[in-house]
Protein backbone atom coordinates (compact mmCIF):
# COMPACT_ATOMS: atom_id res chain seq x y z
CA UNK A 1 0.00 0.00 0.00
CA UNK A 2 1.66 3.23 -0.94
CA UNK A 3 0.38 6.66 -0.11
CA UNK A 4 -1.58 8.99 -2.41
CA UNK A 5 0.89 11.40 -4.22
CA UNK A 6 4.16 9.89 -3.09
CA UNK A 7 7.63 9.40 -4.63
CA UNK A 8 10.68 7.33 -2.84
CA UNK A 9 13.57 9.16 -2.81
CA UNK A 10 15.96 5.54 -3.13
CA UNK A 11 18.67 4.95 -0.80
CA UNK A 12 21.99 6.11 -1.05
CA UNK A 13 25.39 5.63 0.37
CA UNK A 14 24.41 8.84 2.66
CA UNK A 15 21.45 7.37 4.08
CA UNK A 16 18.53 5.24 3.69
CA UNK A 17 15.05 5.42 1.45
CA UNK A 18 12.66 8.56 2.69
CA UNK A 19 9.25 9.31 1.22
CA UNK A 20 7.88 12.61 0.21
CA UNK A 21 4.93 13.41 -1.26
CA UNK A 22 4.80 15.77 -4.40
CA UNK A 23 7.84 16.50 -6.85
CA UNK A 24 11.25 17.10 -7.42
CA UNK A 25 10.94 19.89 -5.26
CA UNK A 26 9.96 17.86 -2.27
CA UNK A 27 11.97 15.10 -3.32
CA UNK A 28 14.87 17.74 -2.63
CA UNK A 29 13.38 18.68 0.39
CA UNK A 30 13.47 15.22 1.98
CA UNK A 31 17.01 14.42 0.72
CA UNK A 32 18.36 17.50 2.57
CA UNK A 33 16.48 16.37 5.47
CA UNK A 34 17.80 13.11 5.39
CA UNK A 35 21.47 14.51 4.94
CA UNK A 36 21.01 16.56 8.05
CA UNK A 37 19.89 13.39 10.00
CA UNK A 38 22.47 11.29 8.72
CA UNK A 39 25.50 14.04 9.13
CA UNK A 40 23.83 14.41 12.87
CA UNK A 41 23.51 10.66 13.93
CA UNK A 42 27.60 10.30 12.81
CA UNK A 43 28.33 12.63 14.91
CA UNK A 44 26.82 11.82 17.48
CA UNK A 45 27.80 8.08 17.59
CA UNK A 46 31.15 9.86 17.55
CA UNK A 47 31.35 12.80 19.87
CA UNK A 48 28.30 12.11 22.07
CA UNK A 49 24.87 14.52 21.90
CA UNK A 50 25.46 16.82 23.90
CA UNK A 51 28.81 17.57 22.61
CA UNK A 52 27.66 17.94 19.20
CA UNK A 53 26.67 21.41 18.49
CA UNK A 54 24.03 22.01 15.01
CA UNK A 55 27.04 24.43 13.56
CA UNK A 56 29.18 21.23 13.61
CA UNK A 57 26.08 18.97 12.04
CA UNK A 58 25.33 22.14 9.77
CA UNK A 59 29.36 21.73 8.29
CA UNK A 60 28.95 18.40 8.04
CA UNK A 61 26.05 18.11 6.02
CA UNK A 62 27.08 20.87 4.15
CA UNK A 63 24.46 23.06 4.93
CA UNK A 64 23.93 25.94 6.63
CA UNK A 65 23.14 26.35 10.37
CA UNK A 66 20.00 28.04 9.02
CA UNK A 67 19.16 25.30 6.68
CA UNK A 68 18.90 22.65 9.68
CA UNK A 69 16.49 25.28 11.81
CA UNK A 70 14.08 25.76 8.85
CA UNK A 71 13.83 21.94 8.34
CA UNK A 72 14.21 21.07 12.38
CA UNK A 73 13.38 23.56 14.93
CA UNK A 74 15.63 22.53 17.85
CA UNK A 75 17.95 20.37 17.41
CA UNK A 76 16.45 17.72 19.48
CA UNK A 77 13.75 17.36 16.27
CA UNK A 78 16.57 16.21 13.98
CA UNK A 79 16.65 12.97 16.10
CA UNK A 80 12.53 12.77 16.32
CA UNK A 81 11.08 14.19 13.27
CA UNK A 82 10.37 11.66 9.91
CA UNK A 83 8.86 11.22 7.09
CA UNK A 84 6.72 8.29 8.10
CA UNK A 85 3.87 10.19 9.77
CA UNK A 86 1.84 10.81 6.85
CA UNK A 87 2.56 7.88 4.86
CA UNK A 88 0.90 5.72 8.01
CA UNK A 89 -1.94 8.36 7.64
CA UNK A 90 -2.93 7.22 4.19
CA UNK A 91 -1.48 3.72 5.30
CA UNK A 92 -4.75 3.85 7.88
CA UNK A 93 -6.97 5.73 5.97
CA UNK A 94 -6.82 2.91 2.89
CA UNK A 95 -7.95 0.16 5.35
CA UNK A 96 -11.07 -1.59 5.55
CA UNK A 97 -13.72 0.54 7.07
CA UNK A 98 -14.91 -2.06 8.98
CA UNK A 99 -12.10 -2.79 10.09
CA UNK A 100 -11.44 -2.68 13.81
CA UNK A 101 -9.08 0.33 14.70
CA UNK A 102 -6.06 -1.61 17.02
CA UNK A 103 -6.38 -4.74 13.95
CA UNK A 104 -5.90 -1.53 11.19
CA UNK A 105 -3.07 -0.23 13.03
CA UNK A 106 -1.03 -3.25 13.55
CA UNK A 107 -1.14 -3.55 9.94
CA UNK A 108 -0.16 -0.54 9.23
CA UNK A 109 2.65 -0.86 11.77
CA UNK A 110 3.27 -3.93 9.94
CA UNK A 111 4.05 -2.85 6.57
CA UNK A 112 6.06 0.21 7.77
CA UNK A 113 8.27 -1.76 10.37
CA UNK A 114 8.61 -4.69 7.89
CA UNK A 115 9.94 -1.93 5.10
CA UNK A 116 12.42 0.07 7.70
CA UNK A 117 13.94 -3.45 8.66
CA UNK A 118 14.49 -4.57 5.70
CA UNK A 119 16.80 -1.83 5.04
CA UNK A 120 20.09 -2.24 7.38
CA UNK A 121 20.72 1.91 7.05
CA UNK A 122 16.99 2.52 8.14
CA UNK A 123 17.12 -0.18 10.99
CA UNK A 124 20.50 1.26 12.00
CA UNK A 125 18.81 5.03 12.27
CA UNK A 126 15.96 3.49 13.95
CA UNK A 127 18.42 1.89 16.45
CA UNK A 128 20.36 5.11 17.02
CA UNK A 129 17.10 6.92 17.96
CA UNK A 130 15.91 4.49 20.28
CA UNK A 131 19.03 4.77 22.21
CA UNK A 132 19.14 8.70 22.04
CA UNK A 133 15.72 8.71 23.50
CA UNK A 134 16.49 6.42 25.96
CA UNK A 135 19.28 8.30 27.12
CA UNK A 136 19.23 11.86 26.46
CA UNK A 137 16.36 13.86 28.91
CA UNK A 138 16.23 16.69 26.35
CA UNK A 139 15.07 14.05 23.76
CA UNK A 140 13.21 11.87 26.36
CA UNK A 141 11.30 14.74 26.53
CA UNK A 142 10.80 15.87 22.95
CA UNK A 143 9.92 12.59 22.27
CA UNK A 144 6.91 12.46 24.33
CA UNK A 145 5.51 15.51 22.73
CA UNK A 146 6.43 14.78 19.03
CA UNK A 147 4.22 10.83 20.10
CA UNK A 148 1.21 12.89 21.18
CA UNK A 149 1.49 14.81 17.43
CA UNK A 150 1.91 11.69 16.09
CA UNK A 151 -1.38 10.22 18.15
CA UNK A 152 -3.55 13.12 17.44
CA UNK A 153 -2.79 12.92 13.57
CA UNK A 154 -3.77 9.40 13.84
CA UNK A 155 -6.52 9.56 16.45
CA UNK A 156 -8.22 11.83 14.08
CA UNK A 157 -8.07 9.26 11.34
CA UNK A 158 -9.73 6.89 13.42
CA UNK A 159 -12.10 8.78 14.95
CA UNK A 160 -13.62 9.52 11.34
CA UNK A 161 -13.70 6.11 10.75
CA UNK A 162 -15.63 4.94 13.75
CA UNK A 163 -17.99 8.18 13.55
CA UNK A 164 -16.96 9.61 16.62
CA UNK A 165 -15.74 13.47 17.44
CA UNK A 166 -11.83 13.89 17.37
CA UNK A 167 -11.49 14.62 20.99
CA UNK A 168 -13.15 12.15 21.99
CA UNK A 169 -11.99 10.50 25.91
CA UNK A 170 -11.50 6.92 24.08
CA UNK A 171 -10.25 7.95 20.96
CA UNK A 172 -8.08 9.56 23.23
CA UNK A 173 -7.09 7.22 25.70
CA UNK A 174 -6.75 3.72 22.47
CA UNK A 175 -4.77 6.23 20.77
CA UNK A 176 -2.19 6.50 23.73
CA UNK A 177 -2.22 3.34 24.57
CA UNK A 178 -1.55 2.32 21.18
CA UNK A 179 1.73 4.44 20.73
CA UNK A 180 2.57 3.31 24.79
CA UNK A 181 2.84 -0.31 23.44
CA UNK A 182 4.82 0.65 20.62
CA UNK A 183 7.41 2.73 21.93
CA UNK A 184 8.24 0.29 25.23
CA UNK A 185 8.29 -2.61 22.54
CA UNK A 186 10.62 -1.30 20.11
CA UNK A 187 12.19 -0.35 23.33
CA UNK A 188 12.61 -3.59 24.76
CA UNK A 189 13.65 -4.77 21.63
CA UNK A 190 16.83 -2.21 21.51
CA UNK A 191 17.41 -2.81 24.99
CA UNK A 192 17.77 -6.63 24.53
CA UNK A 193 20.19 -6.36 21.50
CA UNK A 194 17.53 -6.64 18.89
CA UNK A 195 18.12 -10.54 19.38
CA UNK A 196 14.39 -11.17 19.06
CA UNK A 197 12.31 -9.83 15.56
CA UNK A 198 10.85 -6.32 16.36
CA UNK A 199 7.68 -7.19 14.94
CA UNK A 200 6.62 -10.19 16.60
CA UNK A 201 7.56 -8.54 20.12
CA UNK A 202 5.12 -6.06 18.92
CA UNK A 203 2.54 -8.14 18.27
CA UNK A 204 2.89 -9.69 21.71
CA UNK A 205 2.65 -6.20 23.17
CA UNK A 206 -0.53 -5.40 21.20
CA UNK A 207 -2.58 -9.02 22.09
CA UNK A 208 -1.37 -7.96 25.49
CA UNK A 209 -3.64 -4.54 24.87
CA UNK A 210 -6.21 -6.56 23.15
CA UNK A 211 -6.99 -8.80 26.00
CA UNK A 212 -7.58 -5.95 28.04
CA UNK A 213 -4.10 -6.32 29.89
CA UNK A 214 -4.84 -9.48 31.58
CA UNK A 215 -1.31 -11.86 31.36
Amino acid sequence: MSPRTSDVVPSSPSGPAVTAKGGLRERKKAQTRQAIRNAAYRLFAEHGYDATPVDRIAAEADVSPSTVFRYFPTKEDIVLTDEYDEVMADMLRARPADEAPLQSLRHVMHQQLGALLKDPEGQLEMVQREELVRDVPAIRARAHESMSETGRLLGGIIAERTGRPSDDLEVRVFTAAVFGVIHEATMFWVDHGRREDLVPLLDRALALLRRGLEF
